[in-house]
Formats: C-alpha cells, structure tokens, sequence
C-alpha cells in the first residue's frame, strides 16, 4: 500500500511509521518538521520502504506544489492518508496572542485540509484519509484550561471529516476522525505534566493502522472517540 503520514518524528506518527514500514509491501511516505529525526526515521526502517520529507505544515501552501511532485515521483496513487501532525501551545484564551492562535490553527487545521485538497488528484476509489483529532476536540467531553485554541482547532478538523464524506462520496473516497484521549507522547506530558496516560505512543499506533487498513469497510464521515479516560 501507498502511505502517507503527516507528523511522524516523534509520538504516534513516528510509532505509525514503523509499524507501517514493518511489511514490505508498504511504502510510507512521512512528513515532519524535525529533518534529523525523519532521516534517522528512514534509515531505520529494515525494509528500506520508509521516505522522509521535511514539511512544515504552517507553511503549506506555499509547499504545496514541490510536494505533490515529491509524492508524484513515488507513488501513483495513494491508499492512506494519515493527518497526524499537530502542535499544541498551552495558554489561556486571554493571553493567546493572535499571531499564536493562527499558527496553531494553521498546523492543526488548514495544513491538513490544505493536503487533502492538493492530494485528492490521487486518492481513488477505497481510499481512507484519517484524521487525527483530540477528545478535546470532541462536542460533551471534559474541556481543559490552556487548551481553547488547541481544541478548537481539532474540533474544526472533525467537522471537516464529516463535511468531506459527503463531498467525497462520488469519487468513492472514505475518511474518518479519530479524538483520541490520553495518550503517553511528548504532547501530553507538555499537557499535563506529571500525569500518566493508561495508552502507550505504541499501542495507539497499533489501532490506528489497523483503523487505517479495515476502518474503511465499516465507516465513513464518522467521529469516533478513542479514549478510556480523562487525564489523572
């Protein structure tokens, strides 16, 4: 399968990489800001089928077009799209700065939505894009101080999950959301620090393949929360 997967040096993506790269028939193309750790990533990989590209998705559009003929250049068409990169900057509503709030929502919502748009050219038929959110994204959960923007910006990708799944259905394109909850990465820790999440960077990655690979027979334009608990 042709792989793509937004935000994979570190956390979930990077565990996603690696557990894609594991069968040989998969070739994974994995975007990051952090050009070390997507060499490092690459190199790694046992079957030589992991290929790093250095993105910054606050300054997609701008990338947009050197990109698509990266991806050109390796696949003709794409399976899975993952759109798992995002940052989180902790700070109440009051003392965000504006210039702050845009970066963050232009990494965590219009960059994706920015790559969805410019690789639809090569989704078909069974394509599944997944969309990584947050539960704090999610409408009814447990809402946190210092995570206004954050959340919100993952609120607004899962609504444009559902928008696009109607948008999308006469190409035969399927895409979904996941909210995750509490999850032991670098993120969470910079969240809540001191806390411990129930699910591990690994196991969460485990999930979202096999979402990635059979999710698309069972769902489509859905929102599903996965999560055991709030943080503790």
């Amino acid at each position: 399968m042709n792989i793509i997967i937004n935000g994979g040096t570190r956390g979930i993506g990077k565990e996603l990489a690696c557990k894609f790269a594991e069968q040989k028939i998969n070739r994974v193309i994995v975007t990051g800001r952090n050009n070390e750790a997507l060499q490092q990533l690459s190199s790694g990989a046992i079957n030589r089928n992991i290929f790093p590209y250095r993105l910054d998705l606050a300054y997609f559009e701008e990338e947009k077009e050197k990109f698509l003929i990266a991806v050109k250049e390796r696949f003709d068409n794409i399976d899975i799209l993952i759109n798992n990169a995002g940052i989180l900057i902790l700070k109440d509503f009051i003392d965000f700065d504006i210039n702050e709030a845009r970066h963050l929502m232009e990494i965590n919502f219009f960059g994706p939505a920015g790559m969805i748009k410019c690789l639809e050219p090569l989704l078909k038929k069974g394509s599944h894009i997944v969309n990584i959110s947050s539960m704090g994204g999610f409408q009814g959960s447990s809402k946190y101080r210092g995570l206004s923007y954050y959340s919100s910006s993952k609120a607004a990708l899962a609504c444009l999950t559902e928008c696009l799944a109607g948008e999308f259905v006469k190409q035969g394109i399927i895409i979904n959301c996941l909210a995750l909850g509490a999850v032991q990465t670098e993120m969470f820790e910079e969240a809540f620090p001191g806390s411990r999440a129930p699910v591990t960077a690994e196991e969460m990655a485990s999930y979202i393949a096999d979402f990635a690979i059979n999710g698309r027979k069972y769902f489509n334009g859905k929102v599903i929360p996965v999560s055991l608990n709030d943080p503790k």
